[in-house]
């Protein structure tokens, strides 16, 4: 494979640290450790490679300084936005900023999502799956993949 993948629990300790599950490590590039965290566009954090997060700069850049939905966007999306180095022991930091929006308290999911993860408080994680019913899911596999 060569994109992100998978779900993986994991918990904060009373630093507010999480140790980045094996599974997830081994999906990156071989001795990287600086990431970006920043805030998803559902209530959850994004996880992503620093290689990954500079093309979003580039687009982010690209935008119209002087267009008002383009400020507004860059202002919401930016808030938080943190560049990470994982610990001695393979943990990471969260932000209070972003802990606060994805409303993280202990327990967190981790989702792989191609080329970043999502980091999801458990209950908001299965209330987000669970709008989309069966039917629906093969209605956006249809129009999606067309």
């Amino acid at each position: 494979m060569n994109g992100f993948s998978g779900e993986y629990e994991v918990t904060l300790d009373s630093k507010q640290r999480f140790l980045l599950p094996a599974g997830v490590k081994k999906q990156f590039a071989e001795g990287e450790n600086t990431f970006v965290l920043a805030r998803g566009i559902e209530e959850c954090i994004t996880l992503y490679p620093v290689k990954t997060w500079e093309a979003i700069e580039q687009k982010l850049n690209a935008l119209n300084k002087f267009d008002e939905e383009a400020r507004t966007f860059k202002r919401i999306f930016l808030r938080g936005v943190t560049e990470i180095e994982l610990d001695s022991a393979g943990r990471i930091l969260v932000p209070p900023t972003l802990k606060e929006y994805a409303g993280l308290k202990k327990e967190m999911i981790i989702a792989g999502m191609t080329d970043f993860f999502e980091i999801w408080e458990p209950n908001k994680y299965d209330a987000v799956l669970k709008k989309v019913s069966p039917t629906k899911f093969s209605e956006l596999a249809n129009k999606l993949f067309l």
